[in-house]
């Protein structure tokens, strides 16, 4: 269902756009792209001068390259379009500190502690906490989502949907269904 229509008329002024894409590579592991921009539709004055209507305030990349477990075994980041030249593009190497780092195991509160305040770029750190979900949604192009592997799968009580409690559960992952109306 999409959002009702506007009450008032109106301008769009920023779009901000996050992009993350994965890839398998030919040794088997997975990579995420991710790309944040900020792009306002209007000359935007800041203090390091005019930023022309449609060219990005920010535009920030992160690669991740990732083991079967989700751990990350390689990283970079780098700033393409920023507000203070010389400033903020120079953060990029520290997210190298995000290898050895698990995507599914504590990642978005780890990497807001590892990077807070003037120890990263807020956007890059942003934009790190979408790749949970897309890593989960690469690797599982590669995997029916309720095979029976004998384990839980994965998604069952990580979202409203897939509680395990849930009528969508009882008719998609019968053997996983806990509901209090006396099945199992």
């Amino acid at each position: 269902m999409p959002l009702s229509p506007p009450k008032r008329p109106r301008q769009r002024v920023h779009t901000r756009r996050i992009v993350v894409e994965g890839f398998r590579r030919d040794d088997g592991l997975l990579e995420l792209e991710a790309c944040l921009a900020d792009v306002k539709d209007l000359d935007y004055p800041i203090a390091s001068g005019v930023r022309r209507a449609g060219d990005p305030v920010h535009e920030m990349r992160v690669r991740v390259t990732l083991a079967p477990d989700f751990t990350i075994v390689d990283a970079e980041a780098c700033s393409d379009w920023v507000p203070y030249p010389g400033g903020c593009d120079t953060i990029g190497p520290a997210y190298g500190q995000l290898v050895g780092l698990n995507l599914v195991r504590g990642f978005r509160k780890t990497v807001g502690e590892m990077f807070a305040d003037v120890r990263g770029c807020s956007h890059i750190t942003e934009l790190l906490s979408s790749l949970p979900t897309a890593a989960i949604q690469t690797f599982a192009t590669f995997r029916r989502d309720n095979e029976d592997t004998g384990e839980k799968p994965f998604q069952l009580d990580r979202c409203h949907a897939l509680e395990t409690s849930s009528a969508v559960v009882r008719l998609h992952y019968p053997k996983w269904y806990r509901g209090t109306d006396g099945e199992n």
